[in-house]
């Protein structure tokens, strides 16, 4: 039996990602699909073959790979033209962290504007209009450019940061969240003074609630490791009755690699992460394995979380663990790509409990035991 023959428009509709049969003709000029079969009327055919080729494509390019790389990654088969496509990819990836860090330094440029909470903002409208005048071409330009800064810098000695005030001017319209998710962006954001982790945050839906609602039946809080828990507002949870602990219960474990050798290669901490009770907020701050054996034991139905804070740090397998949770059906908050870490868990745990209960006037806590931490 003939398998069916698609379309181009066929074809671009069965791949998704917002492909046309503009860029379909365009990767077949490149070379990177193959020429088509076509039909008498001298249409272009394809198969599901080619179906799988342009779905890589898009992925690929999805990922940020040009198309000269993703032709040559196609390709190669052989251990040296991998070996040289590797070695093209590593300068693609200096290249762009070197533009990332001129950006980076525009930002910061720019924030230093544009942050000036109300007291600042008359010195503020001084400063643009002195850039307007400056030449910043010479080396005396550049000593002038010092000097603004230093006296700008002059003002922060006068009051305290008002954050929010430099949040208003610096984050982009979120007019289309809900108050409490604006309050845990604008945190995340002060937590790791990177206003860009607002497009990386990824709130799942019902997520917000499904923890409000935990939090007022006193369910479990369960850290990956002590130094996730330590940054937890313990005093709002005692209140709350949640019980704190930690999964690695190991107190030399402080780092990210000492936490993913450790569940890794002791097996209790596997076997006690199946054991945790069912509407528990887990949160993973450090180990990518810890988050990836989450998402199995959920698999499985062992596990049953009433939210799950995944925010691991690493290169490979922390990116892959939370475009799992994401497809986990479990409520979640994450930081999508390599960023994360203990304190951003905390820190979006914090804001949850935050707009549960007002913070008691108390250190009641100090009393009660840090749990399996």
């Amino acid at each position: 039996m003939i398998a069916a023959r698609l379309t181009i428009k066929e074809l671009t509709e069965a791949v998704g990602g917002n492909c046309t049969p503009r860029m379909v003709r365009h990767y077949h000029q490149l070379g990177i699909l193959p020429p088509p079969e076509r039909s008498r009327s001298n249409y272009r055919l394809y198969t599901q073959e080619n179906v799988q080729q342009l779905r890589r494509i898009v992925a690929l390019k999805q990922q940020g790979f040009q198309l000269s790389h993703i032709r040559e990654l196609l390709k190669s088969d052989a251990a040296s033209e991998v070996k040289n496509l590797t070695h093209q990819l590593q300068q693609q990836y200096h290249s762009v962290m070197q533009q990332m860090a001129r950006l980076r330094q525009t930002a910061t440029a720019l924030e230093g504007l544009l942050g000036r909470d109300r007291s600042c903002q008359t010195l503020q409208a001084e400063a643009i209009a002195q850039l307007r005048l400056l030449e910043v071409e010479s080396q005396d330009g550049l000593g002038q450019l010092e000097q603004l800064w230093e006296n700008w810098d002059a003002a922060t000695h006068a009051h305290p940061e008002e954050f929010q005030e430099s949040l208003q001017q610096l984050l982009p319209d979120l007019s289309n969240r809900s108050e409490i998710e604006v309050d845990l962006l604008s945190k995340l954001v002060l937590a790791c003074g990177d206003v860009s982790l607002v497009n990386f945050i990824r709130v799942g839906k019902g997520a917000i609630a499904a923890a409000r609602h935990a939090l007022t039946q006193s369910c479990q809080i369960v850290g990956d490791v002590a130094p996730v828990i330590v940054a937890c507002d313990r005093t709002r949870l005692s209140h709350l009755g949640c019980t704190v602990t930690t999964l690695i219960a190991d107190p030399h474990v402080s780092s990210v690699v000492e936490a993913e050798q450790a569940f890794w290669h002791q097996s209790q901490w596997q076997e006690q992460l199946q054991q945790l009770p069912a509407g528990c907020i887990f949160m993973v701050g450090y180990a990518p394995s810890v988050l990836i054996a989450a998402c199995d034991a959920i698999a499985k139905g062992n596990f049953q979380p009433a939210l799950i804070i995944g925010m691991p740090i690493g290169f490979s397998h922390a990116p892959a663990a939370k475009r799992r949770l994401m497809r986990s059906g479990i409520p979640y908050i994450t930081v999508e790509g390599t960023m994360g870490g203990g304190l951003l868990a905390a820190v979006a745990l914090n804001t949850l409990v935050e707009s549960t209960i007002e913070k008691p006037d108390c250190h009641c806590y100090l009393r009660e035991s840090v749990g399996a931490g």
